[in-house]
């Protein structure tokens, strides 16, 4: 059986495709927050197929893009001791810090940094090298919390004594409630997809009560992203705002009770730094202080670093929604993705990526 043909057909997409252009009578501006989202609805040319008075804009959902330049130098800093290894993933490492240098950097000038696909490759390299400390850089919101707590849970229960995380993990709902409290005109939010089926679809109420503007957890087929913005357009035409699931297949109104149970007893709340936002409070995902043994920030305390940002860059206004990558005069003309100058053209997600490497190299909203 194949289960995502039917979210690719192009008679559901033409019959979506008709109702929204029929429906959509007004002016709109959605959210898509998710940086899967922007993906996908670039690699399905999307928006180029919707009424000119529907806008979808980039939001701060891309992991890689939002973490600061001061997580980054801490990083290289403590990936530079001699008695350290650094396991990280693969995009962290061309993130430019606010120093301007990356891991990659400090990895050709010798320090000993690998790529790993989850915190278990970090584990395991661990187990393997019990004279050497092994430190992970956590990224990532809700969807990767989870299974990072369950590391920590691992390495407490095997006395894996020589791993620390330096996290700089985030909850999407203080982001969220920024964009809503900005200077971005939105009227509605494609909400995250893998996020939503830990976290369930209650995280959104608050956008709903606060500032009435309604929310879609929405999948990443272009089936599913056209019936979110569907029912988007439908909540703001019939004046009622709410907390919707198309991505029923995936995600429940409750999450995964199990996950949340595992990530909320390991991480607690803190005070994030957002790339285009500052602080944000609330918004971060530090350990617990029965935790605190794994926390490399509190193993080796007294780093500090400032946040700076690449001149010229406008990747924080992109995240925020305030721009699109065309708008950068670093954009395909100095930041690429084989030399990236701003996070947003590092990863996968991150909107400037996207538009490149969609051939989008000289678009414009």
């Amino acid at each position: 059986m194949d289960l995502i043909k039917p979210f690719r057909d192009p008679a559901r997409v033409d019959k979506l495709l008709e109702m929204i252009h029929r429906e959509a009578t007004g002016s709109y501006r959605f959210m898509e927050v998710c940086g899967g989202h922007t993906a996908a609805v670039h690699k399905y040319g999307i928006k180029e197929l919707f009424p000119g008075n529907i806008s979808l804009i980039s939001g701060p959902g891309c992991p890689v893009c939002v973490s600061s330049g001061s997580f980054i130098d801490h990083a290289i800093a403590l990936s530079r001791r001699t008695d350290t290894i650094t396991a990280s993933f693969g995009d962290l490492l061309r993130v430019p810090g606010g120093s301007k240098k990356t891991l990659y950097e400090a990895k050709s000038r010798g320090a000993d940094i690998r790529i790993v696909y989850s915190i278990n490759e970090a584990l395991n390299i661990a187990k393997r090298n019990r004279q050497k400390r092994i430190l992970f850089p956590a990224i990532g919101f809700e969807t990767t919390a989870p299974g990072n707590a369950a590391g920590i849970l691992e390495a407490e229960r095997n006395e894996i004594r020589n791993f620390l995380m330096l996290s700089a993990q985030k909850i999407m709902p203080p982001a969220m409630k920024a964009v809503a409290e900005g200077e971005t005109n939105i009227n509605g939010f494609v909400c995250p997809g893998h996020v939503s089926a830990i976290t369930g679809s209650g995280i959104y109420r608050f956008l709903v009560d606060e500032h009435g503007t309604g929310c879609v957890i929405a999948g990443f087929e272009p089936v599913d992203i056209l019936s979110s913005v569907l029912m988007l357009l439908r909540q703001v035409n019939n004046q009622r705002p709410d907390v919707e699931i198309q991505y029923r297949r995936a995600v429940k109104p409750e999450g995964n009770v199990l996950a949340k149970n595992i990530m909320n007893k390991v991480f607690g709340l803190s005070d994030e730094w957002w790339r285009g936002f500052g602080i944000i409070p609330g918004s971060g995902l530090q350990l617990k202080p029965e935790y605190e043994k794994f926390d490399a920030r509190r193993v080796f305390p007294g780093y500090t670093f400032t946040e700076q940002e690449n001149e010229g860059c406008i990747c924080g206004s992109i995240l925020r929604g305030l721009n699109t990558p065309a708008d950068c005069p670093l954009y395909v003309s100095e930041c690429t993705p084989d030399h990236p100058v701003g996070a947003c053209m590092v990863s996968s997600e991150g909107a400037c990526n996207v538009y490149y490497c969609t051939g989008k190299r000289v678009y414009s909203e």
